[in-house]
């Protein structure tokens, strides 16, 4: 009888504790929240999932799903990515809409559930360079580890892991053939490395036996959207006009001014989405600054234009082409040069029209009344009264004197122990050289250089 008592008992305690909670989940919403990987794996696509990681965890989310679609990428991206996705406590899954190679594989297989469309693959997860050329050993030894170690962290064979990285890893049956292997989605369903085939995310929801949910997709904050849109080719191509024709207007006049605020505020707004969008490194954005030092030198310090100006040349184009376009390994120079090479005509284009525009605004801008609110509309001609001349000056025409500092073309004169401010009439006068008052304007006299 006692026997028959303890048994109803616990009957009664598995009824009330079980029973219950069955029937709550099969009525709690469930909160679901998803985000995309469908380009290259890269810095952006770290920074978004970053991003929707610890939005979701904010939300308090029991769920986090991943549509991916990526032929791969960034090996220090994805495995960031895949950090990522190992430490947070919400439950992962993914949903390879067609593709998971490389990079693409790696995250997939962090994931707690993998979902696979129909003709999709996962694999070949073989380190690359920009030329689809295979990396050295370290580089495969390395991605074979963590291919290793992310299959062993979420159950799943980890020499099948390996042998997508590396042929010469034998797993009887399955990857015997000395190529690296990818799965197709029966084959990722047999070997473990899927949960099954399903068509949509509410699929993989249906799947997964999850009812009653609300799914959250992941929105692109205004600042996504602003760095988006600043980082596209034409506003890129406009900023570099903006930069390279204020530094233009800039050197035509002394003073700091408007132009070269405008140059810095186009520099900031140029640089400052691609650095944080992972494109821009510090040796790039250097390299530009250290370019713009160097044509600065040429203009104001040295005759003519000489080593420095065309270094200082060379040095801004290479700087503005390198930063929008993403450094594909660990070398300075591991680039996509498909890529680099579309950049460089968009930052050579800009050049000459900023150039040929600035040239013209100059010629135009004080010469015609459309620029009126950029000048007095009125002239104060010298028989009108209107002077800044002293007879002293005026009398100065047809004197000589020596250069007291470079004039490129304004600078520093002496005539008769006097020091005068004085502009070359046409291109640079070295110092010491001898000069000819040839006139007066502006507060400053005109001069030329007389030949020895």
């Amino acid at each position: 009888m006692e026997k028959i008592l303890i048994r109803i008992l616990l009957l009664v305690i598995f009824i009330t504790n079980v029973f219950p909670a069955v029937a709550e989940n099969d009525t709690t919403v469930a909160k679901v929240y998803s985000f995309d990987i469908k380009e290259m794996i890269a810095p952006p696509v770290w920074r978004t999932t970053k991003n929707a990681i610890e939005e979701a965890e904010e939300l308090n989310s029991d769920l986090i799903i991943i549509h991916m679609n990526t032929y791969g990428g960034m090996l220090d991206a994805a495995d960031s990515i895949r950090t990522k996705i190992l430490n947070t406590e919400i439950p992962v899954y993914v949903f390879i809409d067609k593709n998971a190679a490389s990079a693409g594989a790696l995250i997939s297989i962090a994931c707690d559930s993998i979902y696979m469309a129909s003709g999709a693959s996962i694999g070949a997860a073989t380190v690359v360079n920009e030329k689809g050329e295979q990396m050295p050993d370290k580089y495969q030894s390395y991605m074979r580890a963590m291919m290793r170690a992310t299959a062993e962290a979420k159950g799943r064979d980890p020499k099948i892991a390996q042998s997508m990285v590396d042929p010469k890893v034998y797993v009887a049956g399955i990857s015997d053939s000395g190529q690296v292997l990818t799965f197709t989605t029966s084959e990722a369903i047999e070997h473990g490395f899927c949960e099954a085939e399903v068509d949509n995310i509410e699929d993989v929801l249906k799947t997964a036996g999850i009812k009653n949910y609300k799914l959250v997709r992941h929105e692109l904050t205004a600042t996504d959207k602003i760095i988006g849109f600043l980082i596209s080719p034409m506003v890129s191509g406009v900023l570099i006009m903006i930069i390279l024709g204020g530094i233009y207007f800039e050197f035509q006049s002394p003073g700091i001014g408007f132009p070269i605020a405008a140059a810095a505020s186009a520099a900031l707004l140029y640089f400052a989405p691609l650095y944080l969008e992972g494109l821009a490194n510090h040796w790039e954005i250097l390299l530009f600054i250290v370019g713009l030092i160097l044509v600065a030198i040429e203009v104001f310090a040295l005759p003519g234009f000489g080593v420095a100006g065309v270094l200082g040349v060379v040095f801004m184009i290479t700087g503005l082409t390198l930063s929008t376009v993403q450094n594909m390994g660990e070398g300075m120079f591991d680039y996509d040069y498909s890529l680099v090479i579309k950049s460089f005509f968009v930052v050579i284009i800009a050049f000459f029209l900023s150039i040929v525009v600035s040239i013209w605004l100059s010629s135009k801008m004080f010469a015609t009344n459309g620029f009126g609110n950029f000048a007095l509309a009125k002239t104060q001609n010298a028989d009108e009264g209107y002077t800044t001349a002293t007879e002293e000056y005026v009398e100065m025409t047809g004197k000589t004197g020596v250069a007291m500092t470079i004039l490129r073309p304004s600078g520093k004169i002496l005539i008769d122990g006097d020091m005068f401010d004085a502009t070359a009439i046409t291109g640079y006068i070295e110092k010491d050289d001898k000069i000819e008052v040839v006139g007066y304007q502006t507060g400053q006299l005109i001069v030329k250089k007389v030949k020895a």
